[in-house]
């Protein structure tokens, strides 16, 4: 009687596949195919072994990500050096509000001029920073 029913009864798990792949291939590889097919592998981004596999057979596009280590950790420092120069030039307006409030003209001025020769010696490093950084960029990353 449950078998007329026009509706099927769920029992779970996963939908079948319309194309399931059920033919398996083995190779064999020596040890220095297989480094270098580990290498292809790493250098592809791919997650899946056989996702790999498949594309190099069927000559799909394979796309290679290669990450220089010496260029990230050159971005991270830098990008944190500007953040400390913005934090710097938001402690130099805060600093020199509080001198001409809590002092006189004449002390403040004294002051200043100290914070001046500071500022200046700050201004030749960060031109000295775009200099290497653009050293950095036209010898290492425009290749």
């Amino acid at each position: 009687m449950e078998n007329d029913s026009p509706y099927k009864k769920y029992k779970g798990g996963r939908h079948p596949k319309d194309d399931r792949a059920v033919y398996r291939y083995s190779i064999s590889l020596t040890a220095a195919e297989n480094a270098k097919f580990l290498s292809l592998f790493e250098q592809s981004g791919m997650n899946v072994m056989a996702h790999f596999i498949t594309a190099c057979i069927f000559q799909k596009t394979i796309t290679t990500v290669k990450i220089d280590k010496a260029a990230m950790d050159y971005h991270v420092k830098l990008t944190g050096l500007f953040g400390q120069f913005r934090a710097i030039g938001i402690n130099y307006n805060q600093l020199i509000k509080m001198l001409y409030s809590n002092f006189t003209e004449k002390k403040a001025g004294a002051y200043l001029y100290r914070l001046e020769k500071q500022t200046m010696e700050l201004s030749a490093l960060a031109k000295k920073i775009i200099q290497l950084t653009t050293e950095f960029e036209t010898n290492h990353l425009k290749k």
